[in-house]
């Protein structure tokens, strides 16, 4: 059992480190090909790290990614892949902020307001994939897609002047107003700036995440259900209100993700908000394997990417060189693993035939004593 354990502990870590080493490898390739300096852009990108403000936001940003890979993650669990995440946590964002922006209550009301709005914005909108699913066996990568588009034209109807939106003046930008400062969460002051409150949060619902799904019965339904949905219907599980269930639960993460940003920094939903960290969650929650400690690294590595490759404009270099880098990750991502998956397959198999041809020698050596 303890090699066993030990195998397991090393095939699990190969995969993400196989997919590090090949999406560095690679991006020197694609650099060196391109005519750049390989090398150069990465020295700077780590340069860049070592400033305390560059360190704030990676660490402000990863606490936004964190929220959205742990979203992307309890749908894996369950063997559903929730794409929609973007669209359920912008819509969750810009629903709250206007709830925020209109309502006046003591500070923690008001901040816990936010946050029940946040939730139950998220979950209505993944709920929606999720009765499609168990209804009707819509797949939920085809109906989250089509809802993350919906929600974008929501969105933008939804913000317009004449319905909750709000114009400043002399701008072309739309708001939903600002929230009061009783909405906003307390942030950690640091020589390089503030760290958003609700980041450590997100990263306390980390450790949520990992109890629930390993030392409760939820969790083992959640877990078996997503493994083989025959077996776990065998032992008394309902698959379609575990889908149901896992898709209310991925969307109230993912209604969470805004709140870092919103809460901590700018206070209002406008047109300048950032688009796409859903999609960044599902690259962070398989770089980490759906496990909580994994996609904490994954989450800073990616906003290091994202923050440190900012400087390289000053140095000559296209900042996309960071999107490339993470393109890459993904692609490594997936073949690594698909790689490391098979290795494991071939090593358990050659293991039970060790096994078993031990077990034959050892009854063939007490027939011949006999």
């Amino acid at each position: 059992m303890k090699k066993f354990d030990k195998d397991r502990l090393l095939l699990a870590a190969a995969g993400p480190a196989l997919a590090l080493v090949s999406a560095f490898v690679l991006t020197m390739i694609v650099l060196a090909a391109s005519g750049v300096d390989p090398i150069d852009p990465l020295r700077i990108m780590i340069e860049q790290a070592g400033y305390e403000d560059i360190q704030v936001l990676i660490v402000n940003q990863a606490g936004i990614y964190f929220l959205a890979a742990l979203a992307v993650a309890i749908g894996f669990r369950m063997n559903l892949f929730n794409i929609g995440v973007d669209g359920q946590y912008r819509l969750a964002a810009m629903l709250s902020a206007v709830v925020g922006a209109a309502v006046s209550l003591p500070g923690p009301l008001h901040v816990l307001l936010i946050v029940a709005v946040a939730m139950l914005t998220g979950a209505f909108w993944a709920g929606i994939a999720g009765v499609l699913k168990a209804r009707r066996g819509v797949s939920e990568v085809v109906s989250t897609i089509m809802l993350n588009a919906i929600a974008t034209s929501l969105i933008a109807w939804l913000i317009l002047p004449k319905n909750f939106g709000v114009q400043p003046a002399g701008s072309n930008d739309l708001t939903t107003g600002d929230i009061p400062e009783s909405g906003w969460f307390p942030a950690v002051s640091l020589p390089g700036g503030d760290i958003y409150g609700f980041t450590f949060v997100a990263f306390a619902l980390g450790v949520v995440y990992w109890f629930v799904l390993n030392r409760t019965r939820f969790g083992f339904d959640l877990r078996a259900s997503g493994a083989s949905e025959s077996a776990a219907q065998a032992s008394g599980v309902e698959p379609k209100k575990m889908i149901m269930t896992s898709m209310l639960i991925s969307g109230a993460v993912a209604g969470l993700t805004g709140m870092p940003l919103l809460l901590g920094e700018s206070h209002t939903y406008n047109l300048s908000f950032p688009l796409g960290i859903g999609f960044t969650g599902i690259t962070v929650a398989l770089l980490g394997r759906n496990n909580p400690v994994g996609i904490f690294f994954s989450a800073l590595l990616i906003a290091f990417i994202d923050k440190a490759s900012a400087g390289l404009d000053t140095a000559g270099y296209a900042k996309e060189i960071g999107t490339i880098m993470q393109g890459l990750i993904v692609i490594a991502v997936v073949v690594s693993y698909e790689l490391v998956r098979r290795y494991g397959i071939r090593r358990q198999q050659q293991k039970v035939g060790e096994e078993l041809a031990a077990g034959h020698a050892i009854k063939t050596e007490k027939e011949v004593a006999a």
